[in-house]
């Protein structure tokens, strides 16, 4: 999630100093995603410096200096929530890289692997769905909370399923020799595309 988007929808609510944007930020998303404080105060320098926040008061009895949105950052937030989050450029997953490696490498178990990752996963969507029956069963259940592990939930779960796949592709493929790196560079143009 952008931190810096975050940061503009919850000063549209109100005017707010750091440390305030970042209890505010880690409460409304269950704390899944924590900040550093020092990230809030950069985020903010860089909005300012944009034209999306302003100084709304100087710095009160403790040093904190409140910040509000301009114009400028109203329109960005408001064209934030209804333009779709781009999915065309493909993050970096750690898991992704380690199996994709993995079965270039010599001497490495890649079913081992697999095993081990989906034991973390299946153990990580357990205490998941711990979580999720707990806030389902407290009194005023926090909404924003429940969708953030809803969407853990099912991120754990299409891993598990992956998981499986990359399994069954290993059996399939077993017979046929590994590719070394040396083989596979330049192999197929078009993969290139999907990496970017």
């Amino acid at each position: 999630m952008s931190v810096r988007l975050g940061i503009l929808a919850l000063l549209a609510e109100e005017d707010m100093y750091g440390a305030r944007l970042r209890a505010e930020f880690e409460a409304r998303t269950g704390g899944t995603w924590p900040l550093n404080i020092g990230q809030v105060y950069t985020t903010l320098t860089r909005l300012e410096r944009d034209g999306l926040v302003e100084q709304a008061s100087g710095p009160d009895d403790e040093g904190r200096i409140t910040y509000a949105l301009t114009d400028t950052g109203r329109a960005e937030v408001d064209g934030w929530w209804f333009t779709p989050v781009d999915r065309s450029s493909t993050p970096r997953d750690e898991l992704v890289i380690k199996l994709a490696l993995s079965v270039t490498a010599v001497g490495v178990d890649v079913t081992r692997v697999v095993q081990a990752q989906r034991t973390a996963t299946l153990r990580h969507l357990r205490d998941l769905t711990t979580l999720k029956r707990s806030a389902t069963t407290e009194s005023g259940t926090d909404l924003a909370w429940l969708l953030v592990l809803d969407n853990l939930v099912f991120s754990a779960e299409a891993e598990v399923r992956w998981l499986d796949h990359v399994e069954s592709t290993l059996a399939r493929y077993s017979t046929l020799p590994r590719c070394t790196p040396a083989a596979v560079v330049g192999h197929d143009s078009d993969r290139t595309q999907v990496r970017r």
